[in-house]
C-alpha cells in the first residue's frame, strides 16, 4: 500500500523512471546492469529499487500463464452493489481465484477478474460465493475466449 502519495510523487525522478522501465522489460535484470544504463552504482540502484518497493510504486513478481498451470478458464465479472462498495470489494479480493479488483463508475460497481480450473469452478465462484456476499445485487460474467494482449511494459510516461 502507498503510505504517502505526495512523498511518492516526489521520488519519481527521471532516473527512477528509467529504472522502472528497465525492470518492466526484465524484472530479473541485475542492479549492476541497470546501474550501467542509468549512470548509478549497483548499491544506489538497489537502494532506489527497495525504496520504490517500500512506497508501493513497484512490485517485482513472476507473471504466470494460467493455461500452463492448469487454470484454463479466466473471466471478468461485473458486479452491481447496493450500499457501501468497500466491504464487498474487501471480501471478494480475499478469494484466491481473484487476481484483479477495481471499483468503477458505470454499469458495474466492481470489476473482478478470476482464474479458474474449469467452468464448474467458475460457476461455484459466481453463484455460491460472489452472489452471496451481502450487498451484491447482480453480476455479469465475461468469459475469456482468447487472450490477445496482456503487457506490463507500458512504461512510466
Amino acid at each position: 500500500m502507498v503510505k504517502n502519495r505526495n512523498h511518492r510523487a516526489a521520488e519519481i525522478d527521471d532516473v527512477n523512471k528509467a529504472i522502472i522501465e528497465l525492470l518492466q522489460q526484465d524484472g530479473r535484470r541485475s542492479f549492476a546492469s541497470i546501474g550501467k544504463e542509468v549512470g548509478l552504482s549497483e548499491a544506489a540502484v538497489r537502494h532506489r529499487v527497495h525504496r520504490l518497493q517500500e512506497l508501493g510504486v513497484i512490485q517485482i513478481v513472476a507473471v504466470t500463464n494460467p493455461l500452463e498451470l492448469g487454470f484454463p478458464r479466466q473471466a471478468m465479472i461485473g458486479i452491481r452493489v447496493e450500499g457501501a462498495l468497500e466491504p464487498v470489494a474487501q471480501e471478494i479480493e480475499a478469494y484466491d481465484e481473484v487476481d484483479y479488483v477495481v471499483i468503477t463508475a458505470g454499469a458495474f460497481d466492481l470489476l473482478v477478474e478470476v482464474v479458474c480450473e474449469d467452468d464448474d469452478h467458475l460457476l461455484e465462484i459466481v453463484s455460491q460465493r460472489i452472489r452471496t456476499v451481502p450487498g451484491v445485487v447482480g453480476t455479469e460474467t465475461f468469459m475469456y475466449l482468447s487472450l490477445r494482449k496482456q503487457t506490463y511494459t507500458w512504461g512510466v510516461r
